[in-house]
């Protein structure tokens, strides 16, 4: 992929967080935006984090102790975890989900 189809997946995939995070009340599920990373802030403080590396062309989605690197896959039109095989949006809300004890869905 090059750098072009890159940022624009990329760009994509932050905005479509950023829309969902939305959603949630402030006081259970703040975010903020800053070029090209999504800090999530829970009640207690826990932060999760979703960034570019454009360096690698992969999007990272950092939860407490445990971090996930995530590719472009073009045939399936997703991003997925490099190791694991995971999509990243799946991952993402059933992470959000066990933090708040509720399960969510982006």
């Amino acid at each position: 992929m090059d750098t072009t189809q890159y940022q624009k997946h990329a760009k994509e995939c932050l905005a479509r967080v950023e829309a969902w995070l939305e959603d949630f009340d402030p006081d259970e599920l703040d975010f903020t935006p800053s070029d090209g990373v999504v800090t999530m802030e829970f009640a207690d403080g826990t932060r999760y984090v979703l960034n570019r590396q454009s360096a690698a062309s992969q999007i990272w989605f950092a939860a407490v102790d445990r971090a996930w690197h995530f590719v472009w896959d073009a045939d399936r039109g997703a991003w997925i975890d490099d190791k694991g095989g995971r999509e990243l949006y799946e991952l993402i809300a059933e992470r959000v989900g066990e933090k708040l004890g509720r399960a969510v869905s982006l």
